[in-house]
C-alpha cells in the first residue's frame, strides 16, 4: 500500500477571499482533503510584513478561516490552523535564516519588485527585514510539516525553490532532516482574471473593485460586476486569450464554474450579452450557497475558536517533532537537559 502524500498550503488573511482564490486554489484544497494528509493555514504572521491595524487583523484572520470552512474544508478530513498558533514556525525559521546566505534572499523577486517601488537610492532602508527575511518563514511552513507537494502558482515557484534548497542543504550539512518538496502545479484554467482589465489576474489590491468578484459578493452585486465587464468592439463570442482576453476570460469563468470547454462554450453564444448573463447567472449558482455559509460560520466565533484549538494541537504534534530534530541535529540542548 503507497504512503499517503502530505500537502501544505496556506492563505494570508489579507481581506475578503475572491473568485481567484476560489477556482485558483480553495476548490482544489476541499478536493485534497480526501486524496492527502492535508495541512492548511492562515499565515497571519506572513501578513506583519506590512503595517498592520490590529482589530482588523484579528478579523480578517478569522474571516479568513469562516471563507475556508465555507468553502468545503472540514476539520475531520484536514488540518486546519493559525500559523501563529504554532510556536515552531518562527522557531524553525530562525534555524533555516542562519542556513539561508543573504545573497539568495536579496535576489527573491517580491522583495527586489518591494524595494523597486520605494525608489531611489537607498530604497532597502524603508523596506521591513520581515519581507526580506519572510521566504526562509515559508520555507519553515512547508519543512515543519514534511510536505511531500505544495501547491504553488507561477509568483511563488522562486519561493519553494528556497525551501527545496534550504531543505537540501540543511540534509547535507546535519544528516537527514526534511523532506524536499515538489511543486503542485495548479489545474489549467485556474488563472481568474480581472473583469475590467482581463490582462491581469484578479487581485483584491486592484486598481477598480468592480473587477474583482469577492466570494461573499451579493447576488445583484455579483451581476453587476460581470455585467461591466471589459470585452471588445468587435462582438465575436471567441475563445482567443491573446487577442480577445476580456471575452475569452468571461468563457474561462463560466467553463470553470458551470463546467465545460471555453472554445466549445463560445460556440453557443451570439452576444457578450448573453455570455454575460450565462456567467453572471454560473457564478451566482457557484457561490450564494458559499455565502450563506460563511455568514452561519462566522455568526458563531466559539465554534472557530475550537475548530483553530483543535488544528493547532494537531499542527503542533507533528510540527513539534520536525523542530525538535532539527534542533538536536544543529547541537542545540534539549530543555529537559537545561537547568
Amino acid at each position: 500500500m503507497a504512503a499517503v502524500t502530505r500537502v501544505l498550503s496556506g492563505v494570508q488573511p489579507s481581506g475578503e477571499m475572491h473568485l481567484g482564490n476560489y477556482l485558483g486554489a480553495f476548490r482544489s484544497w476541499v478536493a485534497e482533503q480526501d486524496q492527502a494528509d492535508a495541512f492548511y493555514c492562515v499565515v497571519d504572521l506572513h501578513a506583519l510584513t506590512v503595517p498592520q491595524d490590529p482589530e482588523a487583523l484579528r478579523r480578517r484572520t478569522l474571516e479568513a478561516v469562516a471563507c475556508l470552512l465555507a468553502v468545503g474544508l472540514d476539520p475531520a478530513r484536514c488540518t486546519l490552523f493559525l500559523q501563529s498558533q504554532v510556536p515552531e514556525h518562527p522557531r524553525l525559521a530562525w534555524l533555516l535564516e542562519c542556513q539561508a546566505a543573504f545573497g539568495e534572499l536579496r535576489r527573491m523577486t517580491q522583495f527586489k519588485d518591494k524595494v523597486g517601488r520605494h525608489g531611489g537610492e537607498g530604497a532597502e532602508a524603508g523596506v521591513s527585514v520581515g519581507l526580506f527575511t519572510y521566504p526562509v518563514l515559508m520555507a519553515a511552513d512547508i519543512l515543519l510539516y514534511q510536505a511531500d507537494r505544495v501547491p504553488v502558482g507561477d509568483d511563488q515557484r522562486q519561493h519553494l525553490e528556497l525551501a527545496r534548497d534550504l531543505a537540501e542543504r540543511f540534509n547535507h550539512r546535519f544528516g537527514p532532516t526534511f523532506t524536499v518538496p515538489e511543486a503542485a502545479v495548479p489545474p489549467v484554467g485556474a488563472r481568474v482574471m480581472d473583469l475590467q482589465e482581463p490582462t491581469r489576474k484578479m487581485s483584491k489590491s486592484a486598481a477598480s473593485p468592480q473587477g474583482t468578484v469577492l466570494v461573499v459578493d451579493p447576488p445583484e452585486v455579483l451581476r453587476r460586476k460581470v455585467r461591466r465587464a471589459v470585452t471588445d468592439s468587435d462582438g465575436e463570442v471567441r475563445y482567443d486569450p491573446a487577442r480577445k482576453p476580456g471575452v475569452s476570460n468571461l468563457l474561462e469563468l463560466l467553463a470553470a464554474s458551470a463546467g465545460g470547454d471555453p472554445t466549445t462554450l463560445a460556440g453557443q453564444f451570439s452576444s457578450y450579452g448573453a455570455l454575460k448573463e450565462a456567467v453572471a447567472d454560473a457564478l451566482v449558482a457557484l457561490l450564494e450557497p458559499i455565502r450563506d455559509r460563511y455568514a452561519t460560520v462566522l455568526a458563531d466565533p466559539g465554534e472557530l475558536e475550537r475548530v483553530l484549538a483543535k488544528g493547532a494541537a494537531q499542527a503542533r504534534e507533528v510540527a513539534s517533532a520536525t523542530y525538535d530534530l532539527a534542533a538536536e541535529r544543529v547541537g542545540l540542548l534539549p530543555p529537559s537537559s537545561v537547568g
